[in-house]
């Protein structure tokens, strides 16, 4: 089918936008390719340094006799999602060698839980802690040692961050391996349900500890489709898997033989073949609309409103929130998976998963097929499901028609034809709003606003009955250069609280919910944030503010003093004094909230 309209047409917008930082991107690696640090360019010294430990491997990797495939591995055993990859590099130099390759673990990079730092002060370390990822994907290529990579990383902001520091070696061809998701424990509803009693003080604190651990109980990623799926989603759609690697189970033979296909994959596209493919080409403007496509459709993560401008960045694009809103005018919502509806990940893929979600959405001129996969000739080689066949790899068509349409649908009869991530504009600024989580009543509140600047200070107030009442909550200085913009998930139950007891309630905030945030409605990222002087700072209690998804608009209806920027809360004690040079360079969230690409000129 022919590409729709608005599909291009932001398409082409973005690549007038981008045209001269992406010619300069391509001329830089290019020059890479040509002349940047590599094993040929490696004083003896140097080599034999990279070589010394390699036993086995030592002769080939000195002989420059086969590619050496970069091992950059998230992996740590307090993470269920990434605790898997602990044996991953000994399986991947076997499969290396399968095809007269060899591979060394480049280096690690660090993957905080948010499900473990959540509502705590450590989540202030958030969201740098992706550009911290993205520096360490640079020093671990920083070796010259590698003619590709293959990048271990799941969850929230690890997968951005190696994507980021990969594409400053964008010459080099990657591949992302994913380890898949934990299978399905206590269904998310039920963990709704309890956390919401405990938010009320009828649940013990042992019965939620119960019913989190029944949810959360072994090695693999998260079921819910919050940010690290999200993450998962979206390689599938740019082509930076073997296709239909995202939500296959941790431990299986399928899982172990698509790694396997994916370190032979990635040996034969290195530079230097005759089907090299460097991941700056892979990322392209068309990859990026693609990823953004498949975000909307799905009902992801709202991170991502923060994560792929800054992803675009590293390779010369730029991309902001008005074309998030355009595609989401067009692209249908053609999931609905836990928080926006019942199914898990593992519902989601027994369905169809992404090989049905990409033949529907390339069927209906909604992607582009003509991007440079790691796998194929186009996108069109992912929209097939991996099976084993006798114990051999091999893809399958996906079903035509739904065989659960309580979570995933076709694009001609979708939950909703739109894909609910709005940008909403007004007096108090820009912000998202994700109206596929949220039911259509909700998508105007318009009451008095409740001003907090600390989730602990809302969650006393709901305690003390003081938001027993229609209610705008205004969380501020909650934004980048205030603390780091963490995630506010602390707020969910109670505020699901009020609102089941028939208040209308909304929460906004220059912070962050991401693709967990349920069932509130909620305007997020507003920018500018209230530590820089924005509009929330001067927010009093009272103030009649008016969130509206359906005109687009953030607004209080006064006019009001100029903002009163205040100094934000405390930032010292959990190392957080440490980040304080990212706090003061960070740039705004619809630039990708980035200190990192900001002081590098991108």
């Amino acid at each position: 089918m022919n590409l729709h309209p608005i599909i291009a047409a932001v398409t082409d917008r973005i690549i007038a936008r981008s045209r001269a930082g992406r010619t300069r991107y391509l001329e830089l690696i290019a020059r890479e390719a040509e002349t940047g640090l590599n094993r040929s360019a490696l004083s003896c010294s140097n080599l034999a340094h990279g070589f010394a430990a390699s036993e086995g491997d030592k002769a080939t990797i000195r002989g420059a006799r086969a590619p050496n495939l970069g091992i950059v591995t998230a992996y740590n055993d307090m993470l269920s999602a990434h605790q898997p990859y602990g044996r991953y590099p000994e399986q991947i130099k076997i499969f290396a060698r399968e095809v007269n390759a060899t591979a060394q673990v480049a280096g690690g990079v660090a993957a905080m839980c948010d499900g473990v730092t959540q509502g705590q002060v450590s989540m202030e370390l958030s969201l740098f802690s992706r550009d911290t990822i993205a520096l360490s994907t640079v020093v671990a290529l920083s070796h010259g040692m590698f003619d590709s990579a293959l990048l271990l990383g799941i969850c929230d902001k690890i997968v951005p961050g190696l994507l980021i520091g990969g594409l400053r070696f964008g010459h080099l061809p990657m591949i992302g391996i994913p380890a898949g998701p934990m299978p399905s424990g206590l269904p998310n509803k039920e963990k709704a349900r309890v956390r919401q009693l405990y938010a009320e003080g009828k649940a013990t604190k042992a019965e939620l500890l119960d019913a989190e651990a029944a949810s959360y109980h072994s090695p693999g990623t998260c079921t819910f489709y919050g940010t690290a799926n999200s993450n998962q989603m979206m390689m599938e759609v740019m082509g930076l898997h073997v296709p239909g690697a995202a939500f296959v189970n941790p431990g299986t033979k399928l899982r172990q033989e698509l790694t396997r296909a994916g370190v032979h994959r990635l040996a034969a596209i290195g530079n230097g073949g005759a089907d090299y493919r460097p991941l700056g080409r892979c990322i392209d403007e068309r990859a990026i609309v693609n990823a953004a496509v498949g975000l909307l459709a799905t009902g992801g993560s709202t991170n991502h409103a923060i994560h792929l401008p800054a992803i675009a960045r590293a390779a010369g694009i730029v991309i902001d929130w008005e074309d998030l809103d355009r595609l989401s005018s067009i692209v249908p919502l053609i999931a609905r998976i836990y928080p926006s509806g019942d199914g898990d990940v593992n519902r989601f893929h027994a369905a169809g998963g992404m090989a049905f979600t990409i033949a529907q959405l390339l069927g209906g001129g909604l992607l582009h097929n003509d991007i440079l996969t790691v796998a194929g000739d186009s996108l069109a080689d992912y929209a097939r499901t991996p099976v084993l066949d006798d114990s051999t790899l091999a893809w399958v068509a996906p079903p035509v028609a739904p065989v659960d349409p309580g979570i995933l649908r076709t694009v001609a009869e979708p939950f909703a034809p739109d894909g609910g991530m709005r940008l909403l504009t007004g007096n108090l600024g820009r912000c998202i709003f994700k109206t596929s989580a949220v039911a259509p009543e909700g998508w105007t509140v318009e009451a008095p606003a409740a001003v907090f600047e600390s989730q602990d200070d809302v969650l006393a107030a709901f305690k003390a009955g003081s938001l027993d009442r229609d209610v705008v909550v205004v969380v501020r200085f909650q934004g980048p250069r205030a603390n780091g913009m963490p995630e506010l998930h602390k707020l969910t139950p109670a505020l699901g609280v009020l609102q089941d007891r028939g208040y209308r309630v909304a929460l906004v905030t220059d912070g962050r919910m991401s693709g967990a945030s349920g069932k509130v409605p909620a305007a997020i990222h507003v920018s500018p944030e209230a530590a820089v002087g924005g509009p929330l700072a001067s927010i009093v209690n009272g103030d009649i503010v008016r969130v509206c998804a359906v005109t687009g608009s953030l607004s209080v209806l006064r006019v009001f003093d100029d903002a009163v920027v205040r100094q934000p809360a405390d930032t010292y004690g959990t190392g957080r004094e440490l980040f304080a040079m990212m706090r003061l360079g960070v740039d705004g969230p619809e630039r990708g909230a980035s200190a990192m690409l900001t002081a590098a000129g991108l």
